[in-house]
């Protein structure tokens, strides 16, 4: 176990800040993203999506929905986030961007913008609402949504998950060091286990 202060900020799995363990901290490993857009009021789009890609699009705000293999976000009235854990999960992307735009909507692959980190443990809401302006409290900020808000000045997606009391803040890649360090700094007093990369789930 760390000393209080101790390494602070490093990603090397241990224990670290206050001798209690009220947060854990984890990178979440994704292997592809891409964007989906389109009219959500033409059914057939919305059909065309399920088909191609294998998970239903949410069509209420802040919605999420899963599959096996896939999680897809809304990000706005007419744009949604499809994550995998596993790259062979989303593939054929030439294809299926080829059929999505025969069906009016576009597919845009944006693996590479983003990274992800894990929040979970009794304390993981506190170290949110640190620097975060959404109210995480559960009535209104529910299981298996999500919102797009800000922590700190570093613009952040929140997944608020279903199968567990957690949090993933997906960040521009160019911020992922400096959210980590925010993060681990807004832990401390709680005390924070970082624990080996997990997959988005």
């Amino acid at each position: 176990m760390a000393d209080a202060d101790d390494g602070v900020g490093s990603t090397r799995p241990g224990h670290y800040g206050a001798a209690a363990s009220g947060v854990v901290l984890a990178k979440t490993r994704i292997a592809a993203a891409w964007n989906v857009q389109g009219d959500p009021s033409r059914a057939s789009l919305v059909a065309t999506a399920q088909r191609l890609f294998g998970v239903a699009l949410p069509l209420a705000s802040g919605g999420t929905a899963r599959s096996d293999a896939l999680t897809a976000l809304w990000l706005g009235p007419a744009s949604w986030l499809l994550l995998a854990g596993d790259a062979s999960s989303l593939n054929d992307f030439a294809a299926l961007r080829e059929a999505f735009n025969d069906a009016g909507g576009a597919l845009f692959d944006v693996s590479a913008s983003r990274v992800g980190w894990t929040l979970s443990g009794p304390r993981a809401a506190d170290v949110l609402a640190k620097g975060c302006p959404l109210d995480v409290h559960p009535r209104a900020f529910a299981a298996g949504t999500c919102a797009q808000s800000v922590y700190g000045h570093i613009n952040v997606l929140v997944v608020r998950h279903r199968d567990a009391p957690a949090f993933t803040l997906l960040v521009a890649r160019s911020f992922g060091r400096e959210m980590w360090h925010s993060l681990c700094a807004a832990s401390a007093q709680y005390g924070f286990d970082v624990t080996a990369p997990a997959t988005f789930r």
